[in-house]
């Protein structure tokens, strides 16, 4: 019976034990739980923070330059075949301009050497015209003056009778051409209305000739 007594403290005094080793293990899960959560809403705050994801802090990034700037871009085929002929076509329309342009230059120099033609043609038909009309002139003015010779050695009766059947004007040109007295003799052998008539004839011719 007094053994029995002495089991019974050496049983209660280990229990404790058994429950502090089982505590332990709890209370560490617990404490690592508590730091996971603790560490979850810092994540979120971190990763919006980071350069590579925030936009605020993110370095833009340049554009990719070619290695050699002096080497031409690469174009595909069907752009380079499209650029010829662009290129071809352009050089067709400057050479069809071109050849407009010196066909209109080859018409206006024809068109201009025909024109001087002409005007070499009528500048000489106009040099023969005023010497033939110098001659004409001249051979005029010698056959009034023989007229006028006529008429001044003829009797002034007879003269008078010429005179009479003249047109005025004529008349009064060669009376304008005569010595004074020879006029003079002729109009006393006309009619009074007559003599009036190329008197005032060669009055009014005299009077329109300029005076200095």
């Amino acid at each position: 019976m007094g053994r029995r007594t002495k089991a019974a403290p050496t049983a209660t005094r280990r229990r404790p034990r058994r429950r502090a080793i089982r505590v332990l293990p709890l209370l560490a899960l617990l404490f690592v739980a508590g730091g996971t959560l603790r560490l979850v809403p810092l994540v979120p705050e971190a990763l919006a923070r980071d350069p590579a994801t925030d936009p605020t802090t993110a370095q833009p990034v340049q554009a990719e330059l070619p290695a050699d700037p002096q080497r031409p871009l690469r174009t595909s085929p069907a752009s380079d075949a499209e650029l010829s002929l662009q290129i071809r076509e352009r050089e067709r329309q400057v050479a069809e301009r071109e050849a407009q342009l010196e066909e209109r230059a080859a018409l206006m120099a024809a068109a201009e050497e025909r024109l001087r033609a002409q005007i070499d043609a009528l500048q000489s038909a106009e040099s023969d015209l005023s010497a033939t009309m110098a001659l004409a002139d001249r051979a005029a003015e010698d056959d009034i003056a023989r007229l006028v010779a006529v008429f001044g050695s003829m009797k002034p009766e007879d003269a008078a009778a010429v005179f009479t059947e003249m047109d005025p004007d004529f008349a009064a040109g060669f009376l304008a051409r005569l010595e004074p007295q020879s006029a003079a003799d002729i109009l006393a052998g006309m009619e009074p209305r007559l003599a009036y008539t190329l008197s005032a004839i060669v009055a009014g011719r005299n009077a329109l000739v300029p005076r200095e």
